[in-house]
């Protein structure tokens, strides 16, 4: 098992971008309009630096997240936050400052903060705006992210199977109904050129617009000749446009949302998986018994508050296995579902700590909740749980994968 612990920091700056030794066109092949901003256009960035180490067993903090704060918060200020990038960060002087470059360098520069500590940064995630993001990766590969949104309607249902087995499957997901799809296209390189973007915008243009037209208002069922006479199910549709994503560059996955706590993922490797997020709300206090007052007061500060404090957690379970190819299934919505019900259930509107069983001889720390959780649920999808998060705040996250 593999877990990590993430945190969230916001910063502002503009940027062009530009590559200085190239054309026009060669840059506005590679960038799109943003290219001809002489003197930049802006964008309120979010990155997200995700750790990974050992659970200290006494605190139960992978690491103070509160350090990530502070030390990553100090770079941002430094060389990123409220900066015209191209002129005021030496690193983007010859390369452009696009999302996986930026997530790039920020990354080496917050890894160098972390050396020698007990945890080890091993992605940096950026966001630059709702339909762009990138990530960094400690081997040196990088993603580029780009999503995409339509409206489809028609049937869930496959032909392959009798009208009773797929009302007993899909319920009332066979009558005719719609969604506002929001899906992200991820392209990713073993290895980055910091000077070449992993896709071409106009590639990726060309690329969405096809879907878009191949998709977008149409009835699934009997507009889309891809899908004829196979099953129309959220599973089947990510694998549809992971094909045709394949047409702008190395497409590597896709993220298909048919609503907001609910999506399937498709992997160019055959891999499909679907995920499902839904929130608990309890109380809790960070608090170890064999320490003092003084050091509980140190290594957890307000959250040691002796009358607690509580959240809205957010929890996304994601599961995995063969996918069915007479249904077009990897497994039952409901039974997800209701697997992750039962899980929170004793949870919901409880004070961890005091009500609970599971926190009496460990902290409720965010690592140690995500921990307590997965075996239970694991059990209620039948083992195939392959990744389970936990948002404690919007900007702190903790997740557990199965490696």
């Amino acid at each position: 098992m593999l877990l990590t612990v993430s945190k969230r920091l916001e910063f502002s700056a503009s940027r062009r971008l530009f590559v200085p030794d190239w054309s026009e066109k060669e840059n506005r092949a590679a960038f799109g309009p943003e290219t001809s901003a002489r003197f930049g256009t802006g964008r309120n960035y979010v990155a997200w630096f995700i750790f990974t180490g050992l659970v200290d067993p006494v605190n139960g903090m992978l690491m103070n997240i509160s350090q990530i704060k502070e030390r990553a918060g100090e770079i941002l200020h430094a060389g990123f936050d409220h900066k015209f990038l191209n002129n005021d960060n030496g690193a983007f002087a010859k390369i452009a400052p696009s999302t996986v470059n930026v997530a790039r360098e920020l990354f080496l520069r917050v890894e160098e903060r972390f050396r020698g500590a007990t945890a080890r940064l091993v992605a940096c995630h950026l966001r630059e705006s709702e339909n762009r993001s990138a990530t960094y990766y400690l081997d040196g590969s990088g993603d580029d992210n780009y999503w995409l949104e339509f409206s489809a309607g028609g049937r869930t249902i496959s032909p392959e199977l009798s009208v009773a087995e797929n009302e007993r499957l899909f319920g009332e997901a066979t009558r005719v109904h719609g969604h506002n799809y929001k899906c992200r296209i991820t392209f990713w390189r073993e290895s980055l050129d910091p000077k070449t973007p992993p896709v071409r915008f106009d590639d990726v243009e060309s690329c969405l617009r096809a879907i878009r037209s191949e998709l977008d208002y149409r009835n699934l069922n009997a507009d889309v000749p891809a899908l004829a006479g196979k099953p129309v199910t959220t599973e089947t549709l990510a694998m549809l446009i992971l094909e045709r994503s394949r047409s702008a560059g190395p497409a590597h996955r896709v993220r298909l949302h048919e609503r907001d706590d609910f999506f399937a993922e498709a992997w160019q490797d055959g891999s499909v998986f679907l995920g499902m997020r839904m929130p608990f709300s309890a109380a809790h206090r960070l608090h170890v018994k064999s320490i003092s007052a003084e050091e509980n007061l140190a290594l957890y500060g307000k959250c040691n508050n002796p009358g607690g404090h509580g959240h809205q957690y957010r929890i996304e379970a994601t599961v995995g296995g063969e996918l069915d190819r007479r249904s077009g299934t990897l497994a039952n919505f409901s039974d997800i579902r209701d697997a992750i019900s039962s899980a929170i259930a004793p949870w919901e509107n409880r004070h961890l700590d005091r009500e609970t069983d599971d926190f009496s001889e460990v902290p409720s720390t965010g690592e140690n909740i995500v921990r307590v959780l997965w075996p239970r649920l694991d059990r209620g999808v039948k083992q195939q749980l392959v990744r389970l998060r936990l948002w404690e705040t919007a900007n702190n996250c903790f997740t557990l994968r199965r490696t």
